[in-house]
C-alpha cells in the first residue's frame, strides 16, 4: 500500500495528463475535436435565439422601472 502522499502525487500527476491530453498537448494541430458538430451549432443557435428574443423584453422592462 502507499503512502497518502504518493497516492496525491499520482492523482495529480493523472489529472494534469487527462487535461494535457483533452486540449490536444502533442497531438497534430488539426484533429477531429476542432471541428464543429451539428449539436456545437444547435446549441449555439438556441442559446442566440433566446437572447435576442428577451433582449427587447428586457430593455422595455428597465425602461418601464428606471
Amino acid at each position: 500500500m502507499m503512502p497518502i502522499s504518493e497516492e496525491i502525487a499520482g492523482a495529480f500527476v493523472n489529472s494534469h495528463n487527462e487535461v494535457a491530453s483533452h486540449f490536444g498537448a502533442g497531438q497534430p494541430t488539426l484533429s477531429n475535436e476542432e471541428s464543429f458538430t451539428t449539436e456545437d451549432i444547435l446549441w449555439a443557435v438556441g442559446i442566440w435565439s433566446v437572447i435576442l428574443t428577451l433582449s427587447p423584453v428586457i430593455v422595455f422592462y428597465m425602461l418601464m422601472v428606471a
